[in-house]
């Protein structure tokens, strides 16, 4: 059971009042989670908690209507995911954590560590958008919380990812990926975890998602992470439309 915060520190009216505005659930949305979640509607990032898209046990991603800030104008919808802090998998995170020379200082604990990992995807989103990749751009994070770009259509349906997907062109498709993967090299980042999941369809276009566990170059792991994100592409685009490419060869064009 979460332990509630001494009545000093409780959040005020308001936020009771967007508790039950959203009908939010309250294993999830405790008063800590809405004290953290209260500072976007404050921003203007978001208007209002819509309906979940994804739930598991290190996050769980919602749909927001888009606020009036600056850094949402013409946006309808923003995507805000809650990082888990009681079932986040510690060491799994830790391993993508510790040898990135962007974080030599962080605690110990699951929250420092759930905190640092939140951070951690923002910049990185910021990276991948510098580097002009395909991604969701990134607009607020606060503690375990992260808002970023919607990806998916005018009434609220996210895009489907590419395990769901007979694209078109899928010769052409996956150069796209790979040259997003080119990219994020190029800026020094590797995303570490790419498959058919992480990457949604929009227009016939690849969007990578889900840039937590992306890690620095200059990361112990890096190439290694580098070589599995290439080997489980192709072999996704092999299985499923029986295209061949070595992926030596594709991991060399990407990093020379």
């Amino acid at each position: 059971m979460t332990r509630r915060l001494a009545k000093r520190k409780r959040p005020d009216r308001d936020i009771h009042l967007l508790k039950g505005q959203n009908k939010v659930d309250s294993g999830i949305f405790d008063d800590k989670t809405m004290i953290l979640l209260s500072k976007f509607y404050n921003k203007g990032i978001i208007e209002q908690l819509l309906f979940p898209v994804a739930r598991g046990k290190e996050a769980d991603v919602y749909i927001a209507s888009a606020g009036a800030s600056e850094d949402v104008k013409g946006k309808t919808y923003v995507i805000v995911k809650f990082f888990r802090i009681e079932t986040s998998s510690f060491f799994k995170m830790e391993d993508y954590i510790v040898g990135d020379p962007r974080f030599k200082k962080i605690g110990r604990t699951k929250i420092a560590i759930v905190k640092t990992w939140c951070k951690k995807e923002f910049g990185n989103l910021s990276l991948a958008r510098h580097a002009g990749a395909n991604a969701p751009k990134p607009y607020m994070f606060n503690g375990s919380i992260l808002a970023m770009e919607f990806i998916g259509a005018e009434d609220g349906t996210v895009s489907p990812q590419l395990k769901d997907m007979a694209v078109e062109s899928p010769e052409i498709f996956l150069d796209n990926i790979l040259q997003q993967v080119r990219l994020l090299y190029k800026s020094n980042l590797v995303h570490a975890d790419l498959s058919e999941f992480n990457i949604l369809v929009k227009d016939n276009q690849p969007y990578i998602i889900d840039f937590g566990q992306a890690v620095s170059i200059k990361h112990p792991n890096a190439m290694e992470f580098l070589e599995r994100d290439i080997r489980v592409v192709l072999n996704y685009f092999g299985k499923k439309y029986e295209i061949k490419r070595d992926a030596k060869e594709v991991l060399e064009q990407i990093i020379k």
